[in-house]
């Protein structure tokens, strides 16, 4: 009767783990979306909002590994059981760093110039497209232990990084020919590097949801098919 409480309480706490990381995901999904929103448009209170979300965001992590301690400690989780908690201590940690990174594009909202006619601000939009979708899969993916969305959300991050280079040069060009907008232009490629970062951490929680998820990393899965 004992085991079967033990075994009860530790599902009970993994579940509460995962609604936590789940809930963290979503919010910084949404703190990018809003973020990039305040950018476009200028809207202070969108600004406002990602700031506050991103305590909420702190504040949840800070639960999750308060909890996952907890677990590894009078639980003493195995195998499955103890990759499963470890995930969800490192995820949380790089999930509340994409809403840092949410946090820094919406504070340069306040600092581009002449936005209405500010025509590099048109190519970071597909950008931060790309990344978001990256942060909704690779959390779907978390949910659902799909180690095959998991890996396409890692194969997508080439493309984050072109973006980025390409949107470098076009700014670097932009700044030359026009010396006055030399202080948005360097807040937009400020934003660009948040945003490929944020594609860089959504790449990190896939390949812990793909070790997770399966025991193998996917440079392993690589070797194997000669990727």
């Amino acid at each position: 009767m004992a085991q079967e409480h033990t075994v009860k309480a530790f599902d009970e706490d993994i579940t509460r783990l995962r609604g936590l990381i789940a809930e963290m995901g979503g919010l910084a999904e949404l703190s990018l979306i809003e973020a990039m929103e305040a950018l476009t448009k200028g809207n202070q209170d969108l600004v406002k909002s990602v700031i506050d979300r991103d305590r909420k965001i702190d504040s949840l992590e800070a639960e999750v590994d308060k909890l996952a301690v907890r677990v590894i400690a009078l639980r003493a989780p195995m195998a499955d059981d103890l990759r499963e908690v470890i995930a969800a201590l490192k995820i949380a940690g790089v999930v509340e760093r994409i809403g840092d990174y949410s946090k820094n594009i919406a504070k340069s909202a306040g600092k581009i110039e002449g936005r209405k006619t500010f025509e590099p601000l048109t190519l970071i939009p597909a950008m931060a497209d790309i990344a978001v979708a990256m942060v909704h899969d690779v959390m779907t993916a978390y949910a659902a232990r799909d180690a095959e969305l998991a890996a396409e959300v890692v194969a997508r991050d080439d493309k984050v990084d072109a973006f980025y280079e390409s949107i470098f040069r076009n700014l670097v060009t932009y700044m030359m020919e026009n010396p006055a907008t030399i202080s948005s232009a360097a807040q937009l490629l400020f934003v660009a590097r948040n945003i490929e970062r944020i594609g860089d951490h959504a790449t990190n929680v896939a390949e812990m949801v793909y070790y997770a998820a399966t025991g193998d990393h996917l440079t392993d899965r690589e070797d194997r098919t000669g990727a």
